[in-house]
């Protein structure tokens, strides 16, 4: 009994692989040797920079002064949990 994709008793043919085939060692990358490989990753490192969209330098001013206060108001919210919880463990504790 067959179903739209196949039975147990007869596998798919992409299933199927042909004995004939031999089996590829590492793709593409299996020909080169190390230094072509590490040349080629440096110059794919290179082609995604070049479509990164950098910030101009207004942005940039901008998300730092946001960076910086975001983290000044952080360690003052911080402080002051520090603060009540220090007092309280006095008060409870002695």
């Amino acid at each position: 009994m067959t179903d739209a994709v196949g039975s147990i008793d007869m596998p798919d043919a992409q299933d199927e692989a042909p004995e004939s085939r031999k089996a590829r060692k590492g793709g593409k990358r299996g020909k080169k040797g190390p230094l072509k490989r590490l040349a080629l990753f440096y110059r794919q490192i290179v082609a995604e920079l070049r479509k990164v969209v950098w910030p101009t330098r207004n942005q940039l001013t901008t998300y730092t002064t946001v960076v910086i206060i975001f983290v000044v108001i952080m360690i003052g919210l911080v402080t002051v949990i520090d603060y009540g919880l220090s007092n309280a463990a006095k008060y409870v504790f002695g």
